[in-house]
């Protein structure tokens, strides 16, 4: 009995013991920061199953940016050939070789063959595996971390393949990915049903909730209805006519049956019909009682329960713009995740492109909502997966902390936003409203810059805020917005610096030489820089729950790029032409320069420091400046 309680003993030893690396297996992916305010507690038990899900490696990736060049570079003979869906999908699916690789390695490591599911995209295969079998797989170690409120979650460290397995492999999950922000209990004392308080609190992590959201700002300041908003005030209020002076807006769409226009929301922010109208019957009577057509992506819905500017806010500024600028183009509402889960960047991305679907509901978990969702309430269906064809163009704002998103899942993120401007999409990016800093001014370690993401991906057109001096009128030269927000912009730690922007970022280098350290900015020279342009982002007059609200933030730059770019495909298309898609190597050519009015004034501060200068040509606050419509119009519709 003595013996066998020893060998009891050094089994469970075992199996709680920190699994060492094997010798041919090599480090894939590690945490670069450690979560913030979370402290690790205890080992998981061995015992608890996962959904493993295994990113596989696709192939030709060393092609994208070459190939999406060819298609977006004006001088080239294959510009405006945007591939199909299919074509795109079948180029970059992982090889056969790949699959049968990754396949036969998990054989080995004693899993059944009839645990191992290939997805039908081919991209990923998922295994149901215990803790123990994923940590002696990986090399890994599970751990639980807890955080001051109570909340809990299972992460690790880093995770190791060997050798011949890791060019086969992009990512896995669950791993490094991390959640790092947890409920705002304050922001969630909503009155709501009783039938959906659960839903309620499922949702409180995720990109719409007021806890994880850094929405647009605003000052408090109300504005009466009865305002006339003449083109002299725009310096303090901003109305859809001030912003036909100031970048030239003079068209109405031909085409809109052609032309399609999406705007990303995540739930639970929502629009009111009634704010809608209050706007419209202002600033465009006949859209009264219009609204956008609505594309529910993983139960996505529009939601009235909660009501407030933390809530209605986005959506209200987004559609009332947006809406307004593009009449009579209708807008396509990606509501994107249902009231318990909510949805991340990947959720979205699904709906418009099936082969980056995983299955079963398979995004990363903690970052994006995962469906089926069995809780009551819940979308109880399969993920999203290609119900959308990719709009022409698509306004995003909102964003995080690169510092918060795992390098691979990053990348392979990334990936799908050159895809899409293969396919003819145009992206559009908030590039966030802190300056050098991240969301709440968080710099790590205190003293280090903390780009946006997605904003800082290469595939994407980040969008940047600027302003109009107090006391200046629409014809004179506006600034970098440092009023309520500040600009968003800087350099990626994680992308590098694509060709179409080399020559526009090394020469404001060379100029402006900032007078930072390695410790505080990526200040090698080869990194993806952003934004790209900028338009202005503050005093926005915006209809919200029923009052006029000042409203601030590239949520407000982004949609009114967006609205601009789907003008120009409009004109476009009614000759019969393409979209334009990819918009930043158009941005970047030295010949289409004089189409943007460059900023030259204010900066973007934040930990501790000035932050970058706005100064001629590019500079990392405000891009190559804000559009000049009528010319982009005549230069970019005849291409």
């Amino acid at each position: 009995m003595l013996v066998s309680f020893l060998q009891l003993l050094a089994i469970s030893s075992l199996v709680a013991a920190a699994p060492s690396r094997r010798a041919n297996h090599v480090v894939h992916e590690r945490r670069s920061v450690e979560p913030r305010n979370w402290m690790k507690s205890r080992r998981v038990d061995p015992y608890k199953v996962l959904p493993l899900r295994i990113g596989l490696a696709q192939q030709n990736l060393e092609q994208l940016e070459e190939l999406l060049m060819a298609i977006s570079s004006p001088d080239s003979p294959s510009f405006g050939q945007h591939w199909s869906p299919e074509r795109v999908a079948d180029h970059f699916a992982p090889s056969e070789n790949t699959i049968s690789t990754v396949t036969e390695w998990l054989t080995t490591e004693g899993f059944r063959g009839d645990r191992i599911r290939v997805s039908p995209s081919k991209g990923w295969i998922d295994v149901n595996a215990t803790v123990s079998e994923i940590e002696a797989l990986l090399s890994a170690e599970y751990h639980v971390f807890t955080h001051p409120s109570g909340h809990e979650q299972i992460s690790c460290e880093s995770y190791s393949l060997p050798d011949h397995i890791r060019e086969h492999v992009e990512l896995i999950k669950p791993t490094v990915h991390f959640k790092h922000r947890i409920p705002d209990a304050p922001a969630l004392q909503k009155r709501i049903p009783d039938a959906l308080a659960l839903q309620k609190r499922g949702n409180s992590t995720k990109l719409g909730a007021p806890s994880k959201f850094n929405g647009p700002k605003t000052n408090g300041t109300i504005v009466p209805a009865s305002n006339p908003f003449p083109i002299t005030t725009c310096d303090q209020f901003i109305v859809p006519d001030c912003l036909r002076e100031l970048y030239e807006i003079d068209y109405k769409p031909k085409a809109s049956e052609k032309n399609t226009f999406g705007i990303v929301e995540f739930t639970q922010q929502a629009y009111l019909g009634s704010d809608l109208d209050i706007f419209f019957s202002l600033f465009s009577h006949d859209q009264e009682h219009k609204r956008p057509e609505l594309v529910s992506i993983d139960g996505g819905v529009v939601q009235t329960f909660n009501q407030g500017f933390e809530f209605n806010g986005e959506s209200d500024l987004d559609l009332e713009y947006a809406m307004t600028l593009v009449n009579p183009l209708e807008i396509k509402l990606l509501q994107t995740g249902d009231l318990i889960e909510g949805a991340g960047f990947d959720n979205w991305l699904d709906a418009v492109d099936k082969s980056f679907c995983t299955f079963d509901g398979g995004d990363v978990p903690g970052e994006d909502g995962i469906y089926p969702d069995p809780a009551p309430g819940g979308f109880n269906h399969p993920e999203s997966c290609g119900i959308i064809k990719p709009p022409h163009v698509v306004s995003i704002s909102y964003g995080q902390d690169e510092d918060e998103v795992p390098v691979a899942y990053a990348k392979r993120q990334c990936h799908e936003y050159g895809k899409l401007g293969m396919m003819g999409s145009s992206v559009l990016y908030a590039s966030g409203d802190n300056g050098v800093a991240g969301f709440g001014g968080f710099c790590p370690g205190g003293v280090q810059f903390n780009p946006d993401f997605p904003a800082s991906c290469p595939f994407v057109t980040a969008v940047g805020a600027t302003q109009m001096v107090p006391g200046s009128t629409v014809q004179d030269p506006e600034v970098a917005c440092e009023t309520v927000i500040i600009s968003g912009g800087g350099f990626s730690n994680i992308f590098p610096m694509p060709e179409y922007q080399e020559h526009a970022v090394k020469k404001y280098l060379h100029d402006n030489p900032p007078p930072y350290t390695a410790a505080q900015y990526s200040n090698s020279g080869k990194v993806r820089a952003f934004p790209d342009l900028s338009a202005n982002g503050a005093n926005y007059v915006t209809a919200i729950d029923g009052n006029l609200f000042l409203v601030f933030g590239t949520s407000a730059s982004a949609p009114v790029v967006a609205s601009m770019i789907a003008l120009i495909n409009d004109a476009r298309l009614s000759h019969d032409k393409g979209p334009i898609g990819f918009l930043n190597p158009l941005i970047y050519k030295d010949k289409f320069a004089d189409l943007f009015n460059d900023i030259t004034s204010g900066s973007n501060p934040g930990c501790g420091t000035n932050g970058f200068p706005a100064a001629k040509g590019w500079d990392p606050v405000t891009g190559v400046g804000t559009p000049n419509f009528t010319k982009l119009l005549k230069a970019w519709a005849n291409l």
